[in-house]
């Protein structure tokens, strides 16, 4: 009787590139959304992808060789749209910058300072997950409003969309981004000298400090980025047998992070739905092995960060309502993960509506955005419920 053979690396490898192309094609138009509506240029919104890109092909193969686990990186989603949500800051892209820098040095507090890691982890998740729902409402309203201004053009996308969602759920998104660019090929064609210039280059932006900036965008970008990334994808690794320490990988997410930000970039992160392919068994039955992935994954982000340029500049000429309607159909789940847990525990439930209805009305109040007077307006409420009053 002999053992059944073993599979070799193939697998693995194949998960680690399968993420990354799921991962990239999934959410690159959330990213760049997020860096115009902060104020970059063109170059300096595909410097930001090509720094993200090139970052997570360094850091998760690394991290993973080290701890030998499929330790997967990725850039913050739900953060991009906490940038398309809270606009252009005062003073441009270089304020949105300091600000990506202060959010990393917070991420990199979180990993080496436990008391101040502890002091963030006893955020509500209710609040957390509310203040994300308000983050993302607006940009998942975009393919509704697509339909009534340019149905022939967005009908198709969410068509495709539902149809892989139904048949192949992970390939959904990137279906609708395949439909998407087809269409806009069709549509609107390229201006002339459009791809003249196409070499991936980064670009340094000068960073510049507001406390504004510092409490409508480093704040809010740190906890949605911990609440909704780094958590998660730390309970997708521990589901599937891994238990590493959690402080030395926010510090080193951390100080990528704060690496990369002169270059445009906003923040890096532990992935979750993508890390779940390549922490399961379907990459590699050896628990082991699965690291590979990591290595995989990394080496194709650093390949599909080479035509950061490319997107951008087919993005720019892309009618702006659909690229918002691909983005708003990749936060669909999210935003419905988000309401679930904002609103399952009945006494938080009031706190958690108030937290979202404020985030969600885009409220701005001495320069400083909605999502801060989400979360303390649902903190306050909190606060008040839980007190006892003695008359």
């Amino acid at each position: 009787m002999t053992d059944t053979p073993q599979p070799g690396l193939l697998q693995p490898i194949l998960a680690g590139v399968l993420a990354a192309v799921v991962g990239f094609a999934s959410s690159f138009t959330i990213v760049l959304a997020g860096f115009h509506a902060m104020g970059a240029t063109p170059a300096q919104a595909a410097s930001g992808l090509l720094a993200l890109c090139v970052m997570q092909g360094l850091v998760a193969p690394l991290l993973s060789w080290r701890l030998r686990m499929p330790i997967i990186t990725a850039w913050s989603t739900p953060g991009a749209a906490l940038l398309v949500a809270t606009g252009l800051p005062e003073g441009g892209f270089p304020v949105a910058v300091g600000a990506f820098l202060l959010a990393a040095l917070l991420i990199i507090l979180a990993g080496l300072w436990k008391p101040f890691g502890r002091f963030v982890s006893s955020i509500p998740p209710s609040l957390a997950n509310a203040m994300l729902a308000g983050i993302l409402l607006e940009i998942c309203l975009a393919p509704m409003r697509a339909v009534g201004a340019m149905p022939m053009l967005a009908l198709p996308v969410i068509l495709a969309w539902a149809l892989a969602w139904r048949f192949a759920r992970l390939w959904a998104v990137p279906c609708a981004v395949l439909v998407a660019a087809v269409l806009i090929l069709l549509a609107t064609p390229l201006p002339q000298g459009a791809l003249a210039d196409l070499a991936p280059r980064l670009e340094w932006v000068t960073p510049a400090f507001t406390v504004s900036a510092a409490i409508s965008i480093a704040l809010p970008l740190f906890l949605v980025t911990m609440a909704s990334q780094n958590v998660p994808g730390l309970a997708v690794l521990q589901a599937n047998g891994y238990r590493p320490a959690p402080g030395p990988i926010f510090t080193a997410t951390g100080i990528a992070s704060l690496l990369i930000a002169p270059f445009g970039a906003h923040s890096l992160n532990l992935a979750a739905i993508t890390a779940a392919l390549c922490a399961g068994r379907d990459s590699h039955p050896d628990p082991a092995r699965r690291w590979v992935a990591a290595v995989s994954g990394g080496a194709c982000y650093v390949l599909l960060g080479l035509g950061a340029s490319f997107a951008v500049a087919f993005i720019a000429a892309s009618p702006p309502l659909l690229i918002q309607t691909v983005a708003g159909l990749a936060l669909l789940a999210t935003l419905g993960g988000a309401l679930t847990a904002a609103l399952a525990e009945e006494r938080q439930r009031l706190p958690a509506v108030i937290t979202f209805a404020t985030t969600a009305s885009g409220l701005a109040l001495f320069g400083i955005g909605a999502a801060f007077w989400g979360l303390l307006g649902g903190v306050a409420l909190m606060i008040l419920e839980r007190a006892k009053i003695r008359l």
